[in-house]
């Protein structure tokens, strides 16, 4: 049977990895590995309303994954720590790898297509 404490930690897991199942927050993870930004530079970066920018960048703060410091009436964001960019490294490098083996096969029928 699992202790309490590794299902607590389980649990905790499974909700960072829904937080980071959304394609906008993974962008706005990325845009933050280069560091420090505020709302408006995130918006002209990448291109989406302010309104979701916001939206997402609360749903991160409340996971403890970005960090925020006032300047005025100024927010910037900041990750919490360099462990975050790490793990979606490791994912991206993991679906570069499924994806070559894909592309390998997909290659491989193609050539046994025009044999026949």
């Amino acid at each position: 049977m699992i202790e309490e404490n590794k299902l607590y930690l389980f649990e905790l897991q499974a909700e960072i990895c829904k937080t980071l199942a959304d394609p906008k927050r993974l962008m706005l993870l990325h845009e933050l590995r280069e560091g420090e930004k505020s709302v408006g530079q995130l918006v002209t970066s990448l291109g989406l309303p302010q309104a979701n920018v916001s939206k997402h960048l609360a749903i991160l703060r409340e996971r403890d994954l970005v960090l925020t410091r006032r300047e005025g009436t100024t927010i910037y964001y900041r990750l919490a720590s360099p462990k975050i960019g790490e793990a979606c490294d490791l994912v991206q490098k993991m679906l570069e790898g499924q994806f070559m083996r894909h592309q390998a096969l997909a290659s491989s029928l193609n050539s046994l297509a025009s044999k026949n």
